[in-house]
């Protein structure tokens, strides 16, 4: 497989809404980030804006899938 062909796929696992749970409560990086190339790192970073911003769009709340997931974590740790 190609480096571009890698970061491709890297760069699919890396801006999707999808993360593993965190080990001890602890947030991360997605682990593919560590396995792109700065260029794949770079197109990642463009690629979640767009997708986010797209999300919020389409959210009656105007919030991305990060948004969300933020916000329940704050509410989870207030209860």
């Amino acid at each position: 497989m190609s480096d571009e062909t890698t970061d491709d796929l890297l760069i699919a696992e890396v801006v999707s809404a999808h993360r593993p749970p965190p080990k001890g409560g602890m947030l991360r990086y997605h682990p593919a980030w560590h396995d792109l190339s700065p260029e794949g790192r770079a197109k990642a970073h463009e690629v979640a804006r767009a997708l986010r911003a797209a999300e919020a769009a389409l959210d009656p709340r105007g919030l991305s899938t990060t948004a969300h997931c933020v916000l329940e974590r704050i509410r989870g740790a207030s209860r």
